[in-house]
């Protein structure tokens, strides 16, 4: 069973939900994750920080098939924990040496390729899935299970573990 999470990188509840939802996915088997990076300040909104160079980071570590796992613990760390510059190519290229050449990244930010999938996904969380508050966590489908995350308060490990286990049984 496959499901969708919705996360933004500046969001601390998106942090904390990934790091309690990584720990407790390999006691579910067949219980797959579908990354759906989202902006919770989309531009033009004068929130700050925009992440939409941190999605377009993710789906282009996806193609080149770098570690996910590093990539999405070096963007969280360094937005909710650090409050790096991440509207910055350079800055973005920096927090991710070791992952994804930075040659490589710069180039592929600068032609834009991935800079469709960012609205996509906004379209996909916001206006297709009712999605509030981050982080959320989807299954397609009319009566599917679903997560939300509660504004100010996020998700509870204990909600993640039964969400998991509602897939588990589908």
């Amino acid at each position: 069973m496959k499901f969708q999470f919705f996360y933004d990188y500046e969001c601390p509840y998106c942090k904390r939900a990934y790091e309690e939802m990584t720990n407790l996915l390999p006691a579910y088997k067949g219980v797959e994750i579908e990354w759906r990076p989202v902006e919770a300040h989309p531009r033009p909104e004068n929130s700050h920080p925009h992440t939409d160079l941190c999605i377009q980071a993710f789906y282009i570590a996806e193609e080149l098939g770098a570690d996910l796992n590093a990539l999405h613990t070096a963007l969280f760390k360094a937005v909710v924990l650090e409050g790096r510059d991440v509207e910055k190519g350079e800055v973005l290229a920096d927090i991710l040496k070791g992952i994804i050449e930075s040659e490589k990244l710069l180039a592929l930010l600068k032609n834009g390729k991935f800079a469709p999938r960012v609205s996509e996904n906004n379209t996909l969380a916001y206006d297709k899935n009712e999605v509030w508050y981050l982080p959320a966590f989807r299954v397609p489908g009319s009566g599917a299970p679903r997560l939300d995350a509660k504004g100010g308060i996020g998700v509870s490990s204990e909600e993640i573990k039964g969400f998991l286990e509602s897939l588990v049984l589908q």
